[in-house]
């Protein structure tokens, strides 16, 4: 008898089922994606000398991008 199974014969988990965890991550992807794409107006951005005038979505997004990258490279050092 595998390990999944009851003595019934019955799987033990739910099958399909998220975790708590990854809805929550997915509902903030999600959030975060509308805010984005609400904020379209044009801005002025200015990194060290340059300033550059690009829609406030794209500079969201690539901020949101950037935080990701680090958060999994700081996960995947931890782990």
């Amino acid at each position: 008898m595998s390990p999944k199974t009851s003595e019934s014969g019955t799987a033990t988990g739910t099958k399909g089922a998220a975790p708590p965890a990854r809805l929550a991550v997915l509902l903030l992807a999600v959030l975060a994606l509308i805010f984005v794409f609400e904020n379209t107006r044009a801005t002025r951005i200015r990194l060290l000398a340059p300033e550059v005038t690009v829609p406030l979505w794209t500079a969201l997004l690539a901020t949101g991008l950037i935080g990701a990258l680090c958060g999994a490279y700081a996960m995947r050092r931890r782990g």
